[in-house]
């Protein structure tokens, strides 16, 4: 039986709250003074719900795996995401409150910097154009029209926009056209199938007109896709878990995540402020929290090692307004490592701290990757974390005779 399954059938409802407060990227390596940014980070907060907790070190997706946010997001929700796979341009899609057809291919954009000369990309993030920008090169590409297909394309935050084809016999199965690293061309999409080859094709000719468009634009000179997919339909968490569930989160593609599974998406403004504001109001709404802290990720790309220790410390100074409403299970973690000395996403464990009134404790006094080796949770995987959460809440029966 799969865990979802075995989810759906043993889950019963009770008046406990669960909140998962996941920092973005959290997971980090030893910078030149030899710590981590969780190191580094003064965390009394944390450290003190450690010794009231159980802490340990979860992998997102198998060993050496690097995770993208999709990934590491579902894995915490609870969904395998070696088996439910969901391409990124669907979560900024939903995200901003688009809503997709069966049949519709949703692409991620990101606007991009390149040596007009090489044609190699010399930014993939065109600098972190505001958003302000972003909708006005996306107005400028709204003009595109490519034969067969109805195209929807909408600005998203910073660089990034959402961009959905419509139209008869689409199929997913097509490569990125992102390198991932400056210094190449940008890929054509390729079709990782046959069936894929007329849906390349039509995105290939939108990026062909695109380019045309952006050439003379500065910064965003270009633009590469991402995550070109459907829809998976995965089932709820309503269904799975039973429970009543929202997301505080303050940037699309995680408010996309969260309506991929059914949960509700709150005005949470865009601060961490705003978010802890949010929980408060709606406290009493729901049973499950998804918290999300998104700017110790984008630190961490962009190599900046003091801003996301800051972030970090922002986040433990909530904790006690987080734990003043008693919730009865709090889970901290992160959905992948980003650690700003690599400027990327990484395979690292992630560092846990799971807290309940009723958790066997362990002798553990500080909460960062390497105190959190020492705990008594282990080594997990995320998919772990919600089974676990949904016991220490009293919201399982139990399995067998």
């Amino acid at each position: 039986m799969k865990q979802l399954d075995l989810m759906k059938e043993l889950h019963i409802s009770s008046n406990t709250k669960i909140v998962m407060l996941i920092l973005d990227g959290l997971g980090g390596l030893p910078g030149p003074g030899g710590k981590t940014e969780l190191q580094a980070a003064r965390t009394p907060n944390m450290d003190k719900l450690c010794r009231d907790s159980i802490v340990g070190l979860s992998t997102a997706v198998a060993p050496g795996i690097t995770p993208g946010s999709g990934p590491g997001h579902l894995g915490l929700f609870g969904y395998d995401p070696l088996e439910c796979q969901i391409g990124r341009g669907v979560l900024e899609a939903l995200g901003i409150g688009l809503d997709l057809k069966p049949g519709s291919l949703a692409a991620r954009g990101n606007f991009c910097t390149i040596d007009l000369e090489t044609g190699v990309i010399t930014d993939r993030r065109a600098g972190r154009i505001p958003t302000e920008k972003c909708a006005e090169l996306v107005e400028k590409l709204s003009v595109i029209e490519i034969e067969g297909v109805n195209i929807t394309i909408r600005p998203v935050k910073d660089y990034r926009f959402a961009l959905i084809f419509d139209g008869e016999g689409l199929e997913e199965g097509l490569s990125e056209t992102d390198p991932l690293r400056t210094g190449e061309k940008p890929l054509p999409v390729e079709p990782l199938n046959p069936a894929a080859k007329k849906s390349a094709d039509l995105f290939n000719a939108w990026i062909a007109k695109a380019f045309q468009i952006l050439r003379n634009e500065r910064p965003a000179n270009a633009c590469t896709l991402r995550g070109i997919a459907k829809d998976p339909g995965l089932p709820s968490y309503k269904e799975v878990y039973g429970l009543k569930s929202c997301a505080i989160a303050t940037y699309p593609m995680y408010k996309g995540l969260s309506r991929l599974v059914g949960m509700d998406v709150l005005d949470a403004g865009d601060t961490i402020a705003t978010e802890i504001a949010a929980l408060k109001a709606n406290w009493n709404k729901y049973d499950f929290f998804f918290f999300h802290v998104k700017k110790t990720d984008s630190a961490g790309e962009d190599g900046n090692f003091d801003a996301k220790v800051k972030v970090i410390e922002e986040t433990d100074a909530v904790i006690p307004e987080i734990m003043a409403l008693k919730p009865d299970v709090l889970i901290i973690t992160g959905d992948h490592s980003t650690p700003s000395t690599l400027k990327g996403h990484s395979w690292h464990e992630l560092p846990v701290l799971f807290y309940a009134p009723d958790i066997r404790k362990d002798q553990v006094s500080s909460f960062d990757e390497i105190a959190c080796m020492q705990g008594g949770l282990g080594h997990i995987r995320h998919v772990d974390l919600m089974p676990l959460a949904m016991a220490h809440a009293g919201k399982l029966n139990k399995y067998g005779a």
